[in-house]
């Protein structure tokens, strides 16, 4: 009985073998190169690969050899940043003073720290006579947190409406300076409605010491309060993969739909505000399923407006990764709504690594697009045995051509009816042998003592 189920087993994987997809029975194929250390390569997956399958889990991906053999592989999702130990902590400020008649730059200072390295007092590196004096920016004391510094929240008085940009530097000896970006708050009153936006993004890096310089000093407000966001955790999640251009339509006054290229699961959008001095307060709904009921995802202000020449711009509502296939935004007409054209769209999501294990001669070939598939990923603990970060980065590294994705052409007519006798002639063949299986069951039951 064992040497017949091992026969039966061994039946069923010969037929699995010969029954093996090929890389002609996915729509989209692209040539893959190949860099470093194997046998173990991971790929960056672009967007404009992914919307090429026909399933939205990616389980219509493969990897093939030369010799047209699948390989085995496991599909990387980078998570997103939830459920962190975020703290937020009120720090001290020091004004940046300088010699009103001195052109632009970074004002000269003397700092006195403590023991720790907190400030204690700043103040200008020569003496400036009272009215001669400009408020340039602001040094920040960020020396008690060890953590990144992910965002920051500034206030100021109230009698200061505008915008207010800067640009914002990082040091940890006073000394030496990194660039971190630039910054921008706002506060004033359109429409009706009272905009403030006192949040500025960081890049979740440590630092000691913050310095904002403003852009324009006549400008620089006088803060009343500061406080900085921190993560407990290090991990900085690699930058979101924004979609092309995505176009809409507006069957109704105030709401847009979008039909996304693929179901993909949505971590951000930005709808394109081409029209100066636009103001939209705004409901945003989604659904994987085309037949199904809208659900409310995000509400929020967008919003596009000029003052003294330059454009203030919030166009982007933040997700929660849900799978999507369409959106739709509703818009409040106080604001003076949109526009009856659908603005344009675009989505970001996570990017995905594909790990594979090269077996065979290459080169290798990367294809997708087959609804039939059977995902066939491994976990990746499996695919790497005793894997970490340390080994993940020491992979080897594909890349896909340069050349647009290859369509591949349609079987020729003629060989599809013998295909299919071919895959008819498989199945017949595995019943013949489970009847068999069967039978000899059934044979060894009626041969033992007592009839049974």
């Amino acid at each position: 009985m064992i040497k017949t189920w091992c026969g039966v087993m061994g039946l069923c994987a010969v037929l699995s073998a010969m029954a093996q997809e090929q890389p002609q029975d996915f729509a989209n194929q692209v040539p893959l190169s190949t860099s470093g250390q194997g046998p173990w390569y991971r790929l960056e997956l672009p967007l404009a690969l992914q919307l090429g399958a026909r399933q939205a889990d990616l389980g219509d991906i493969r990897v093939f050899n030369a010799a047209g053999e699948p390989q085995a592989y496991a599909l990387v999702h980078e998570p997103a940043r939830h459920g962190q130990s975020e703290h937020q902590a009120s720090v001290k400020w020091f004004p940046l003073y300088d010699d009103a008649e001195t052109a632009p730059g970074t004002p000269k200072v003397r700092v006195q720290t403590g023991p720790n390295g907190s400030l204690i007092e700043v103040q200008p590196d020569e003496e400036l006579e009272a009215g001669e004096e400009v408020l340039r920016g602001w040094l920040l004391d960020t020396s008690a947190i060890k953590e990144p510094l992910n965002q920051l929240s500034l206030d100021w008085s109230s009698e200061r409406e505008g915008f207010q940009r800067f640009t914002i530097e990082a040091s940890d000896d006073l000394q030496h300076w990194r660039p971190w970006g630039e910054g921008q708050v706002a506060r004033l009153s359109f429409a009706d409605e009272r905009i403030e936006q006192h949040e500025v993004s960081l890049p979740g890096l440590p630092a000691r010491y913050l310095r904002l310089l403003w852009q324009v000093p006549q400008s620089a407000p006088v803060l009343s309060q500061v406080l900085v966001q921190s993560s407990a955790s290090s991990h900085v999640p690699p930058p979101l993969v924004w979609s092309e251009p995505i176009k809409g339509s507006s069957a109704k006054a105030n709401q847009y739909v979008w039909m996304l290229p693929a179901a993909l699961a949505v971590e951000r959008v930005q709808i394109d505000l081409d029209q100066p001095n636009s103001l939209a307060p705004v409901d945003l709904f989604g659904r994987y399923d085309l037949n199904g009921s809208w659900e409310p995802l995000e509400s929020g202000l967008l919003y596009r407006l000029t003052q003294n020449g330059q454009d203030a711009v919030q166009s982007e509502l933040p997700m929660r990764g849900e799978t999507l296939r369409q959106l739709k935004l509703e818009v409040d007409d106080r604001g003076g709504g949109l526009g009856a054209e659908a603005p344009l769209l675009r989505v970001a999501v996570r990017p995905v690594q594909l790990v594979f294990l090269a077996r065979g001669a290459g080169p290798y070939r990367l294809a997708i697009g087959n609804p039939n598939a059977v995902s066939a990923q491994l976990p990746l603990g499996t695919l790497i045995p005793d894997v970490d970060e340390q080994r993940m980065a020491a992979l080897g590294v594909a890349e896909p051509a340069v050349t647009p994705v290859i369509v591949a052409p349609p079987p020729p007519v003629a060989a599809a009816p013998s295909s299919n006798w071919k895959h008819i002639s498989l199945w017949l063949v595995l019943v013949v042998g489970v009847l068999a299986l069967a039978a000899m069951a059934y044979s060894l039951v009626r041969a033992k003592p007592g009839g049974q």
